[in-house]
């Protein structure tokens, strides 16, 4: 069933329900909350996986990880950057907090910030969803790492969609 999910989930589909009103709505949530603590934000939305990846077997968790990486959310001078990711075809949401960050906030609230965007998705508020779910996370950010007044924008705060 998954294999259906992902080779039948258009990539239009995404761009429908993340059009340029609600990338806009993420970008000015990131900018908001991002002025409040010195952490790094990213979100990433990706409508489904390639073949390869499918045949593997991988989770959307190891797919987030990579996609980590990838967008170079690691590379933050306080090792405090946060990557909300969503994988449309699995309806799943993946927080993934560099090392800085994740020895300071368990997993636990990550995972609840996680059901509130889904829940939100279930919804049909998908744009609205992530702009709540970067602000949850900003709380988080601001409780652990509070604004020092020497941050500087290291990422990008437009998603991305893949």
């Amino acid at each position: 069933m998954r294999w259906l999910r992902h080779l039948f989930t258009p990539y239009w589909l995404t761009q429908r329900r993340f059009g340029r009103a609600a990338c806009a709505a993420i970008e000015r949530a990131v900018a908001d909350v991002e002025s409040r603590h010195a952490g790094e934000i990213r979100v990433a939305i990706e409508t489904a996986l390639d073949l390869g990846d499918l045949y593997y077997g991988v989770s959307a968790r190891a797919r987030a990880l990579a996609v980590f990486g990838l967008l170079g959310v690691w590379d933050t001078a306080g090792n405090n950057g946060v990557l909300i990711y969503v994988l449309m075809a699995d309806r799943d949401v993946e927080i993934v907090a560099d090392r800085g960050i994740a020895s300071r906030v368990p997993r636990s609230e990550w995972d609840a910030i996680c059901r509130q965007i889904q829940e939100a998705f279930r919804a049909g508020r998908h744009g609205e969803g992530i702009a709540d779910g970067v602000r949850a996370v900003g709380e988080v950010l601001a409780r652990h790492f509070p604004h020092d007044g020497g941050d500087r924008n290291e990422q990008r705060d437009r998603p991305v969609l893949l």
